[in-house]
């Protein structure tokens, strides 16, 4: 399958954490806070610092990712790590909230971002950490050194996540999805899970009301016009891989609707199981409408589905899109809404694709029942693009793909989101530790890496009619800052084995059905 090539994360032992509290202004002597977390990683062992930028104001928190550094959890212990994990994206959310409310202040005085918001953050993901190491060290061996990641920073929207000089800075030739879809792929390092959630709710500081604590508003925190690109700028960039003899060229192709009912919810039952609002931020639902944070395997079993196929009781789902119009959508004052800073109307899609493809090297064997798939990472504004899968176009130019920028389309042409899954599965698990290392994208050549077995690749296809120009965003955690490479898709397979058998009739025998 065609890939983006990607920057290697790095393990616990390569990563540093490199805070400068200011940058003293010349002249009026203003300081401006411009402080870093996550530092350039690499592969050789050594810790690298991002290099230096001119002060800015900083935009955001940036904190590392802890489940990137977990081993595999014991199965006694996974339900209070997922909590911890979910109590970690609500202790970020919390401290983004006091943060922006009192930015300005803090451009002034950065020993006041270290003590109202720096600090006390890092104590309690020092809890959190503490509970995850206890929880696992009961089955197994206890991690070591994961305190080493509790400290996080403040850095500006505009700098870039600098590239490790051990690492390829490349990004390859790009890739996307064009309308028929058939044969898909992004290259999906294996990493961080959205570990998503909710948590202990504790300090959620909402300014000292002063006058001058104007921080950002609910609208205020992104996109940005430099997140906006005109598609007819960008160069065609999509490169299918050859189909070999054996491939596997056929398509199976499943209704199920557009949302037009109007299921959302800000859980996510995948990364933060058993946890409210473990997203902060809302998600679109379309096939399985049993879908919540609580819903179990029985549960999605016996749930109604949209799908026109009775045996497609899967669940779709991700980030809605919403215009930036300061309309107030019903959700303006609930979590994953206003709450969590994603404000305006969400749109409901003019049309909604889900396909699964076959294999261009072979056929492909049927997905176990309960598979969950996560595919993208929404918090790759922080996290960089290892596990980055966004990919963004036009109606009429989807040879062209973005991936860390939202598409002006010309008159006449919608915008189009999609994603191609991870095709292989390792041929044992429904889910892991990160909820990614149990499934894999091919390697260039199309071929699964060495211990899994290529599945049908799911490629959704999502699309929008909105006024052409910049003032959409898709929702997001508040600190991600609503950036178009933070997009990201989820799936649980919840076909019954008789349509499983059809779908992989389907595609090995070369036929497109439905």
């Amino acid at each position: 399958m065609g890939r983006t090539s990607r920057k290697k994360r790095s393990t616990l032992a390569n990563r540093a954490i490199i805070a400068s509290t200011a940058l003293i202004l010349g002249g009026g002597g203003l300081a401006a806070v411009n402080v870093y977390a996550s530092a350039g990683e690499g592969s050789s062992g050594s810790s690298h610092a991002r290099n230096w930028q001119p002060a800015r104001q900083a935009s955001t928190i940036d904190c590392p990712e802890v489940v990137n550094e977990i081993p595999e959890v014991p199965d006694p212990a996974r339900a209070e790590v997922d909590r911890e994990l979910a109590a970690m994206d609500t202790q970020i959310t919390d401290a983004y909230r006091e943060f922006a409310d009192r930015r300005d202040r803090m451009a002034r005085d950065p020993q006041l971002a270290q003590n109202a918001v720096l600090g006390p953050l890092k104590a309690r993901r020092t809890a959190s950490i503490d509970r995850i190491v206890t929880a696992i060290g009961r089955s197994a061996e206890r991690p070591e050194g994961l305190g080493s990641l509790a400290p996080c920073s403040l850095r500006a929207d505009d700098e870039p996540d600098a590239p490790d000089p051990s690492d390829d800075p490349g990004q390859g030739d790009g890739n996307g999805q064009d309308d028929g879809a058939d044969d898909q792929g992004q290259d999906q390092g294996q990493g961080d899970g959205q570990d998503q959630g909710q948590g202990d709710g504790q300090d959620q500081g909402q300014g000292d009301g002063q006058g001058d604590d104007q921080g950002q508003d609910q609208g205020g925190n992104g996109p940005e016009d430099s997140d906006f690109v005109d598609i007819r700028s960008v160069q065609p960039n999509v490169d299918k891989p050859a189909r070999l003899r054996g491939a596997s060229r056929g398509t199976f192709t499943t209704e199920c609707g557009r949302n037009q009912n109007g299921k959302f919810n800000p859980d996510n039952v995948i990364a933060a199981p058993g946890v409210s609002n473990g997203a902060h931020h809302m998600h679109d639902y379309v096939g399985n409408q049993a879908t919540d944070a609580f819903s179990g395997d029985d549960d999605l079993a016996a749930g109604d589905t949209t799908c026109r196929n009775q045996g497609d009781r899967s669940t779709y789902y991700w980030p809605v899109l919403r215009l930036q119009n300061g309309a107030a959508e019903n959700d303006a004052d609930a979590d994953g809404g206003g709450k969590d800073q994603n404000i305006g109307e969400i749109q409901t899609p003019s049309q909604v694709t889900l396909k699964f493809v076959g294999n261009p090297t072979g056929k492909v064997t049927a997905m176990p029942r309960f598979l969950r798939i996560i595919t993208g990472d929404a918090k790759a504004f922080t996290n960089g693009d290892a596990n980055a899968n966004a990919s963004w176009s036009c109606t009429g130019f989807e040879n062209r793909q973005l991936e860390d920028k939202y598409p002006i389309c010309p008159e006449g042409s919608q915008v189009v989101r999609s994603f191609a899954f991870q095709s292989c599965w390792d041929g044992q698990n429904t889910d892991s530790a990160n909820h990614r290392t149990h499934v894999a994208f091919a390697q260039d050549d199309g071929r699964c890496p060495n211990g899994f077995r290529a599945v049908p690749q799911l490629v959704q296809r999502i699309v929008y009619d909105v006024p052409p120009g910049p003032g959409f965003a898709v929702d997001s955690f508040p600190e991600q800052l609503h950036k178009p490479v933070t997009d990201h898709g989820d799936f649980i397979n919840v076909f019954d084995d008789k349509l499983m058998r059809k779908v992989v009739s389907c595609i090995n025998d070369g036929r497109k059905c439905r």
